[in-house]
């Protein structure tokens, strides 16, 4: 394999990329700042739910991988070639040395401890000892592998909770995490939705591999009351979502919400205060979980 590597300013990046893959059948193209760990270093992603504080680095370095030499150096000379590439300059031709990806993204994914007995688990692990739940999951293309603090928050609340049986939502479900894990805790139904229809496959296959029974589908399948609604997704949409997933808890049921920064609390409080009462249950690397319980009806 070799490796081209390109120093482009903003401008040209996507345009770069573009032609690496459509034009000149690079395997891959990575795209990185060229400044990182210089003073010239800007994020280019914003914090949640905010807009990212510039469309993209100044300089970057584009990263080109190609099956041969011939291959990179005629790419490399077709790109210079070009009319607007006056401002693009080529770094490097370099050799890459063959490695097992499959077996080195593996190896970046490791079982994550929820509780002593509680965990997640690749495929590709054993389940450490003492495990007695175990939710199996590798990563894809949906939300959840447990890595995330806002997950793991939600899934300790699960485990923690226990005693709570009976129907589950799980509102914004991505992989299905939240929701295979309340049914290997011991919901007797647990419905799980996402505005997106890949979610709701991979929730599908996911809850195959863990032999549990969800009810996956759009948001629009949610019905009734539920003793558990989990939501973790952003501050913005659970803002929105306020009077819907507040109407879907039953009385004596739980509302958990997550996806939330510390800062964000007073203003989720506020847009729930009409249904419920907000309070912080949890909190881990600058994210924090936040429940209301409605009161038993009289």
């Amino acid at each position: 394999m070799i490796e081209l590597v390109l120093l482009a300013p903003q401008a040209l990046v996507e345009q770069v990329s573009d032609a690496l893959m459509d034009e000149l059948a690079a395997l891959s193209v990575s795209v990185e700042d060229a400044d990182a760990g210089t003073e010239g270093e800007r994020a280019l992603f914003g914090e949640p739910g905010l807009p990212a504080p510039a469309a993209g680095w100044e300089r970057s370095t584009l990263a080109a991988l190609f099956e041969t030499a011939p291959a990179a150096e005629r790419a490399a000379t077709w790109l210079l070639a070009q009319p607007w590439a006056q401002e693009l300059h080529v770094q490097a031709l370099r050799a890459v040395a063959e490695q097992d990806w499959v077996r080195l993204t593996q190896s970046q994914f490791a079982p994550v401890e929820i509780t002593p007995e509680f965990w997640v688990v690749p495929s590709w692990h054993e389940p450490p000892a003492g495990a007695r739940h175990v939710i199996r999951l590798d990563p894809g293309l949906a939300f959840g592998t447990g890595t995330h603090p806002t997950t793991r928050m939600c899934l300790r609340w699960l485990a923690g909770h226990g005693a709570v049986r009976g129907r589950v939502l799980d509102y914004g479900c991505g992989s299905g995490i939240l929701a295979i894990g309340a049914a290997k805790l011991g919901a007797t139904q647990v419905d799980a939705v996402d505005i997106d229809p890949a979610a709701v496959q991979s929730t599908l296959d996911n809850a195959a591999r863990n032999g549990v029974v969800l009810s996956p589908g759009l948001p629009e399948t949610a019905r009734g009351e539920y003793e558990v609604v989990l939501a973790n997704i952003l501050a913005t949409p659970l803002k929105l979502l306020a009077p819907l997933l507040a109407a879907h808890v039953a009385p004596g049921g739980w509302l958990v919400l997550a996806g939330i920064l510390e800062r964000q609390a007073e203003e989720l409080t506020a847009a729930y205060a009409a249904w419920l009462t907000l309070t912080v249950a949890d909190r881990e690397e600058g994210w924090i979980l936040m429940c209301a319980r409605r009161p038993q009806a009289c």
